[in-house]
C-alpha cells in the first residue's frame, strides 16, 4: 500500500505580479521629459529612494559629517541607508522578543538593553545607551 500525504486545501490562483494592485498615476514618468525611453540618472536616484525607507538627504549629510568623507556617491549612500534599515529591523526584533516575554508590544530601552547583552553580534553596542 502507498502512503497518500492529506490533500492540501485549494487556494484559489491569484495574480501576484503586482501589474494590477499599483495604480498607473502613482509611479513617475522615467523618460526625465528628453523623448528617449530607459532609465536616467533621476530615475535611477527615484528607483533608489523609493526602495529606501530613510531619507537619502539626510544620510548623506550625516556621512559628509565625518572630516574623512570628503565625497559620497549615490550608490554609496544608499548602501549605508538599507544597512542601517536592516541594522535597526534585526535589533528591533531581538528586543521584540524580551518585549513579549513581559506581555507588551512596546519596545521599551530595557528590552533594547538586554538584546545587546544577550547577542554577540550587539556587542560593540555595550554601553552606548548609558
Amino acid at each position: 500500500m502507498a502512503a497518500t500525504a492529506p490533500a492540501a486545501p485549494a487556494e484559489p490562483e491569484v495574480d501576484r505580479s503586482g501589474a494590477e494592485d499599483e495604480p498607473r498615476s502613482a509611479e513617475p514618468e522615467e523618460d526625465g521629459g528628453n523623448g528617449q525611453a530607459g532609465p536616467t540618472a533621476g530615475a535611477q536616484q527615484q528607483q533608489q529612494h523609493r526602495l529606501a525607507k530613510l531619507p537619502l538627504s539626510r544620510i548623506k549629510t550625516l556621512m559628509k559629517a565625518d572630516p574623512d568623507v570628503s565625497l559620497a556617491s549615490q550608490e554609496s549612500v544608499f548602501i549605508i541607508a538599507k544597512a542601517t534599515e536592516l541594522f535597526v529591523e534585526m535589533i528591533a526584533k531581538d528586543a521584540l522578543v524580551y518585549a513579549q516575554q513581559g506581555k507588551r508590544k512596546t519596545l521599551q530601552r530595557k528590552d533594547l538593553d538586554n538584546a545587546i547583552e544577550a547577542i554577540d553580534e550587539f556587542a560593540f553596542l555595550e554601553g552606548t545607551l548609558d
